[in-house]
């Protein structure tokens, strides 16, 4: 049974549990191994870490929603925040275990300059949905997805897309806009947080709660 509190780093063995947790290399398998919206059967099957996954010719690696946000580069605001929690650590310790269960894991298609790179280092995109590309808009990371239209067209549009991976709690009902959690939906702001009021709000958004919860409710409806 998928247990959407499984923290990945406990079986990773002190590395990067998206390319060497067993567990969460078993959970994408069963999860996404299912009908896609167009019509085909997606069937992962596992591979040697980092290309842990994989489907006709397209390579597969995992990828966090959620930023940690625990990097040197943050070290001022990571201090102010440590300021107001007289038990820190365990504060940090609960972020990150959510970080680590399945509700703020994805797939995507690896390859060099891929989305799982890209979005995370452009500040500007940061870790924001892909909407503008199937509403045929510019962003800045047209380029990479149109590298992998193969892979985006399996899923039709943008509502496929969401639906197929559970991320229908940060659209809008009708699946027009996207839930921005920090900047705005241009591009010109920094899609991470910059003060500590806004590393709280990015940092205890309930989405990844509610991902899980309908993961959980898939997995209990398909007898996962």
């Amino acid at each position: 049974m998928i247990d959407i509190t499984f923290d990945f780093r406990s079986d990773a063995r002190g590395k990067d549990p998206d390319a060497y947790s067993p567990t969460l290399n078993a959970y994408h398998r069963i999860l996404w191994s299912k009908e896609l919206p167009n019509g085909e059967v997606m069937e992962l099957q596992s591979g040697r870490a980092p290309y842990a996954l994989k489907w006709k010719d397209f390579w597969f690696s995992s990828d966090t929603i959620i930023v940690e946000m625990t990097h040197l580069k943050n070290k001022k605001m990571i201090d102010q925040v440590r300021e107001r929690y007289s038990d820190f650590d365990v504060y940090i310790e609960h972020l990150l275990h959510r970080s680590y269960t399945i509700g703020s894991m994805v797939i995507f298609p690896v390859h060099v300059n891929s989305m799982n790179q890209r979005k995370g280092t452009n500040l500007r995109i940061a870790d924001r949905c892909i909407r503008r590309h199937y509403a045929g808009e510019e962003s800045p990371l047209s380029k990479v997805i149109e590298s992998d239209k193969a892979f985006y067209d399996l899923f039709v549009d943008f509502k496929g897309y969401v639906d197929f991976f559970f991320m229908q709690d940060c659209v809008s009902d009708d699946y027009s806009s996207v839930d921005i959690w920090m900047g705005d939906a241009s591009f010109k702001k920094n899609g991470l947080p910059e003060t500590v009021e806004d590393y709280f709000r990015f940092r205890e958004h309930i989405f990844l709660d509610k991902r899980n919860k309908r993961i959980q409710g898939y997995c209990i409806e398909h007898d996962l």
